[in-house]
């Protein structure tokens, strides 16, 4: 009995094993405080903005709101810890 419909069906999984190296993982405490942007850096924020506030400057607290950047170095080692971040 020949049944067309049946051969014309491709596996889509392959019956060689395929050698893949293991995922990666994140890290979580770097998953948790940075974020990359489109140029391949990372921006995080700064800590200590969010409360005890009457005692700071207002020129110390108005940096604690901006945004911070990685610098070189700290690129090359956010790129390892973030293996999928950009």
């Amino acid at each position: 009995m020949f049944l067309p419909h049946l051969l014309s069906k491709t596996r889509l999984f392959s019956t060689t094993a395929v050698v893949e190296f293991p995922k990666l993982k994140s890290h979580s405490g770097t998953k948790k405080r940075w974020r990359a942007i489109a140029n391949g850096k990372f921006k995080r924020a700064h800590a200590g903005h969010a409360h005890l506030n009457v005692v700071k400057r207002p020129g110390r607290k108005n940096h604690l709101g901006e945004t911070a950047y990685s610098s070189n170095t700290q690129t090359s080692i956010l790129k390892k810890l973030l293996p999928y971040g950009n």
